[in-house]
């Protein structure tokens, strides 16, 4: 679809007084001349107009979206509203034949939510990693580091977890990449 979608931006039409339609596609290097009738020529005209916007709307592909989703909270409601968010994100994005890439943050006592027996939302972060591919967690280094220190044994997370140097600078990061920030 790029080339066709390609070809059709790069097209250059010419119309000269002895109603030659000349079209060019720069991609392929390639001219082609139509005469037609002075009458006829408004009709051509109109049809490949016409063709041309069913063409690239037939050919269009679904746009991408990007969602990073914060969660600085020991609360399972905030907990369960930042999934239903993710949820609810990828099911609109997915109705529209778009698509979308969601990153879940947790920091601070947010990060709760990612320990294994102590997470209100495990069992539901288990099935929506399983049921929505696109779906990520990222666990704050430093909170984890200072929840271990703390505990004076390593804390474990979840295997849906990765593990980022800091919660808020990855929440910079992504931003910065361009997505969109949610909290909950």
């Amino acid at each position: 679809t790029k080339g066709l979608s390609g070809c059709i931006r790069g097209l250059q039409a010419s119309i000269f007084t002895n109603s030659q339609l000349t079209i060019f596609f720069p991609r392929f290097n390639y001219a082609g001349h139509i005469k037609f009738g002075r009458k006829s020529m408004k009709r051509v005209i109109t049809t490949a107009a016409l063709a041309l916007s069913l063409a690239t709307s037939a050919f269009a592909e679904g746009k991408a979206h990007h969602v990073a989703i914060h969660v600085n909270q020991n609360d399972a409601k905030v907990m369960n509203m930042a999934l239903n968010n993710a949820a609810n994100v990828n099911k609109y994005y997915e109705s529209q034949g778009d698509s979308v890439t969601i990153e879940l943050v947790a920091y601070g006592p947010g990060l709760v939510m990612l320990i294994p027996g102590k997470s209100p939302v495990e069992d539901r972060i288990s099935a929506m990693s399983l049921e929505i591919d696109n779906l990520s967690f990222a666990a704050c280094g430093n909170t984890h580091r200072k929840m271990s220190e703390k505990a004076g044994k390593e804390i474990a997370l979840m295997e849906e977890a990765a593990m980022v140097p800091s919660g808020v600078v990855r929440l910079i990061e992504l931003q910065e990449q361009g997505y969109a920030y949610v909290r909950p």
